[in-house]
């Protein structure tokens, strides 16, 4: 079984206390991380564009065998003007992750704005150019993308399809379980259907407990997963003081 499980991104000021000890500085907290888990999704690199550096010293912190999945920088999945110079510097900053065999693949994340249009499938195409023989998972945030040509397209493109856990709404992506590439992956997103929309904070969106029932329906999913993909990524994103943790260690027992 080739199940990885992390949580998206590690470094919250509010894991203080229900995850990290209180006196271990921000420095070490990368690697105190990487004691219970063999995988992180890298959520910086969407507000800003990576820099070599910075994922060098972060594959430092981690120890052989540690993958980090990275988040497609917003100009890419979100303004989508001149994406391929974007592209070209995002896949730089990826060298020494790459050269340390800690790299999983690009999370290229899209908005609830990027409908199932032509033009839209024809910008995956441009992605998949520009990223090369890169391994990329694409998330959508619409249901209308979820549909057969969709997956057909993204096996063509040799695009891994990001299934998601989140609120049951109209219009959003159901639970899903599908791979079309060779990185199967899925986000828990947390079920807070009443702060979806409508929140004053970010983090209030994936303020979330996971019941083990509610985490069972995923179990032979991911095992489905599993055998149809090479490696299976698995992140929780309810990251509202620590709960990622929590879910994360909980699914890992649920799989045995």
């Amino acid at each position: 079984m080739t199940v990885l499980i992390g949580t998206s991104g590690f470094s919250y000021d509010d894991w203080v206390g229900p995850v990290y000890p209180p006196d271990l500085p921000k420095s070490e907290w990368l690697r105190y991380y990487a004691q219970e888990f063999p995988t992180c999704e890298l959520d910086f690199t969407f507000y800003r564009l990576p820099d070599p550096h910075t994922l060098a010293r972060m594959g430092d912190k981690v120890p052989p065998g540690f993958l980090f999945s990275v988040k497609a920088f917003q100009g890419i999945t979100h303004q989508r003007e001149e994406p391929e110079p974007l592209i070209r510097q995002f896949v730089e900053s990826l060298k020494p992750l790459r050269e340390a065999e800690k790299f999983a693949c690009v999370l290229v994340q899209f908005p609830y704005a990027f409908p199932a249009t032509e033009e839209n499938r024809a910008y995956l195409r441009r992605l998949r150019e520009g990223f090369g023989d890169l391994p990329v998972v694409v998330e959508f945030r619409r249901r209308d993308w979820i549909t057969r040509r969709t997956f057909d397209e993204l096996r063509a493109l040799n695009l891994g399809f990001c299934c998601v856990d989140q609120p049951r709404l109209r219009g959003l992506v159901p639970p899903v379980a599908v791979a079309t590439g060779p990185v199967a992956y899925v986000r828990f997103h947390g079920r807070n259907a009443a702060k979806w929309w409508e929140h004053e904070a970010a983090w209030e969106r994936y303020d979330y407990t996971y019941s083990d029932e509610e985490l069972m329906e995923w179990v032979p999913k991911i095992r489905q997963l599993d055998a149809e993909a090479p490696l299976t990524l698995v992140y929780m994103n309810n990251h509202w003081r620590g709960q990622a943790v929590g879910t994360a260690r909980q699914l890992r027992r649920l799989l045995g």
